[in-house]
């Protein structure tokens, strides 16, 4: 396979109810990547889009009608969706294009506009469930995830204090982002004593339904020299799946994430993750996520997360910067275009780009994970400063 290097990024503002069709904010997004890139559309080989359910934008095929505005018109084009984990997944998929030889440039698009899905985008996942089984239940995501935080919390005995400090944390860090939608200096109090949704979820524990789009440029590294000193690799890729019986899983513990992480891993050859990784963003639509993901990432062992939280270890000047972006829980949740504040996020750190968001002591690899479907799928990329 080829090396595959990153060259440049771009995302909009991250907002509910934005004025701009997915084609113009996929276009938006396409234009700040490859301007950053220092490429011309006519300089891509093929384009790879993300996005989710067609339902939310209400259009069928979706991925047809986004192509114009993501520069995909009269070019090899591939749309691919895995619910959340479409955020990861996405570059996963540009990655594949370079490192088979197909293509030595590949823009990689992402976009969401959940507005669209009156009355709440909820309403859109009343769908996803089994006609037979999950249905007659009248099931919604927020209180599937109740159960899954419920059980983490049980299972580890963690306070619901030390799951509000991630919330904290991560809309503190967006105040630095200028695409956020929810950024807010914020107490565990503000945390606990807002809006109670289905216990143990309230309010303040989820992340927004946004408006969005983000673009990411790969390339080969014989390109890449070409255009920059500065290499940033797509060092290590994974995805795994877990069945749809997601009653018959033990919730606590995300195992198809830790799957697509030791698959990644391997690639990377990274032996020690918790050493040798410098900046992490797992997916935190959820505040309780960020910890469950940071265990399915082999980042800490199990139950360890709220510790590590507690101790700063995960602050932006911690050990272990996780979510210096601000996350989905401070920028905002549009779903595939998280991809913005994860891979794009983990690609600007590297590069020294980030601004004021930047985590010191020059950090070298990073990872970024993405989350999806019926809390049954992970998505892991990997990057190393070259």
């Amino acid at each position: 396979m080829r090396k595959v290097c990153v060259l440049g990024g771009g995302m909009t503002i991250f907002r509910r109810r934005l004025q701009e069709t997915g084609k113009e904010m996929s276009y938006e997004a396409t234009k700040m990547a490859l301007e950053e890139a220092g490429l011309e559309l006519k300089d891509v080989d093929s384009v790879v889009m993300g996005s989710a359910p067609d339902a939310f934008d209400g259009i069928h095929m979706k991925g047809e009608n986004l192509l114009d505005g993501a520069g995909g018109a009269g070019k090899p084009y591939l749309r691919v969706f895995v619910g959340g984990g479409t955020a990861v997944f996405t570059p996963i998929a540009g990655w594949w294009h370079i490192a088979s030889g197909m293509a030595d440039v590949c823009l990689v698009v992402a976009e969401e506009k959940m507005s669209s899905v009156f009355p709440h985008p909820q309403s859109a996942f009343g769908h996803i469930w089994d006609p037979i089984l999950d249905r007659p239940l009248k099931p919604n995501l927020v209180w599937i995830f109740a159960m899954e935080m419920n059980r983490y919390m049980t299972v580890h005995g963690i306070k619901k204090e030390d799951i509000a400090r991630v919330a904290v944390k991560n809309k503190r860090n967006a105040l630095d982002h200028p695409c956020a939608q929810l950024a807010a200096n914020l107490t565990i109090d503000d945390v606990l004593n807002s809006e109670m949704m289905a216990w143990p979820v309230q309010r303040l524990d989820i992340s927004p339904p946004s408006d969005g789009a983000s673009a990411m440029i790969l390339a080969s590294e014989e390109v890449a020299k070409k255009l920059t000193d500065d290499l940033v690799y797509l060092d290590g890729a994974g995805w795994c799946i877990d069945s749809t019986m997601w009653t018959d899983r033990d919730l606590y513990f995300p195992e198809y994430v830790a799957g697509a992480a030791k698959m990644a891993y391997k690639m990377a050859k990274i032996e020690n993750p918790r050493k040798e990784i410098d900046v992490a963003e797992p997916y935190d639509p959820f505040d309780y996520k960020e910890l469950h993901h940071m265990e399915g990432l082999l980042l800490c062992d199990k139950g360890e997360a709220p510790i590590l939280t507690r101790e700063g270890v995960t602050e932006r000047d911690g050990d272990l910067p996780v979510c210096p972006s601000g996350g989905l829980l401070g920028v905002g949740n549009p779903i595939a275009a998280t991809m913005g504040i994860k891979a794009c996020e983990i690609y600007w750190q590297l590069a020294g780009k980030a601004g004021k968001r930047q985590v010191p002591n020059d950090p070298q690899v990073g990872i970024c994970q993405a989350w999806g479907d019926l809390m049954q799928y992970g998505s892991v990329l990997i990057m190393r400063r070259g």
